[in-house]
């Protein structure tokens, strides 16, 4: 149940720059930033679920790696945030770097 809780935390933590970057917009700034706090409270609970049967170290470096690679798939895919092969390469790299941890003794 630990690894759910962390992937959920991991996806909840896609949600909270998405919302700052709501925010940049006058006409739907507090909406952004409430999605933001919503969606960092809900990622920072489900995180701290985790962390109760999986190490400190793998759950932190799972979370951001889940949070990074998705915020860069968001930007590239709704917000128009530059891509390149290499870039998309570099997401590969954290993804397979997210497969190993999980996969690790």
């Amino acid at each position: 149940m630990s690894w759910l809780y962390l992937v959920a935390a991991g996806l909840f933590e896609i949600g909270w720059p998405v919302g700052l970057k709501m925010a940049q917009q006058e006409q739907t700034r507090w909406l952004g930033i409430l999605m933001a706090v919503a969606f960092m409270a809900c990622s920072g609970f489900l995180l701290w679920l985790a962390q109760r049967d999986i190490p400190m170290g793998t759950a932190y470096a799972v979370w951001t790696g889940i949070g990074a690679a998705g915020t860069f798939l968001v930007g590239a895919w709704f917000y128009g945030d530059a891509t390149s092969l290499a870039r998309y390469f570099g997401v590969l790299l954290i993804i397979g770097g997210v497969i190993v941890l999980k996969m690790a003794p």
